[in-house]
């Protein structure tokens, strides 16, 4: 998240069209069978279409409630390393929850799953938000945040 406390226009750059959501996530993993089990009981997806692409294959998964999908790539010249952000790419997933209330919910979810996490930290600056950190198999961090206080969207 951005310290920003409001948003900066460019007055020298001129207006882009606009994007209407985000269409898919696809993260390259070492072990797409792994991965794909682990989304489908951490996430409840389910699966929609396996894929092949030059190099490799993907298998695409869709949350039916929100019609988020994850491709999940694995490529022939992969070779094994696990996932850091500190390396150009990907940071983080962030995935929106309607409130803290479900966000302590995912958070007792994880923990019955025995997926490894972070407590729940409530940011009051530069806005106020809560968050939970956690990651999948190949070291990607995840997380899941819900804006405003305790009971607010």
């Amino acid at each position: 998240m951005s310290q920003t406390s409001s948003l900066q226009e460019r007055p020298d750059v001129a207006p882009a069209p606009r994007l209407q959501a985000v269409s898919h996530i696809d993260l390259t993993v070492t072990n797409v069978a792994a991965s794909l089990d682990w989304y489908q009981r951490v996430f409840g997806m389910r699966q929609l279409m396996h894929e092949t692409h030059p190099g490799g294959f993907a298998e695409v998964l869709v949350e039916p409630g929100s019609q988020i999908y994850i491709g999940l790539s694995q490529h022939r010249a992969n070779d094994g390393e696990a996932f850091a952000e500190h390396r150009t790419g990907l940071d983080h997933v962030s995935f929106m929850v309607a409130d803290r209330d479900e966000l302590d919910a995912w958070q007792a979810h994880l923990s019955r799953l025995g997926v490894r996490h972070s407590p729940i930290a409530d940011v009051t600056d530069p806005f106020p938000y809560a968050v939970l950190v956690f990651r999948d198999p190949d070291n990607i961090q995840l997380e899941l945040i819900a804006m405003g206080g305790r009971g607010a969207v």
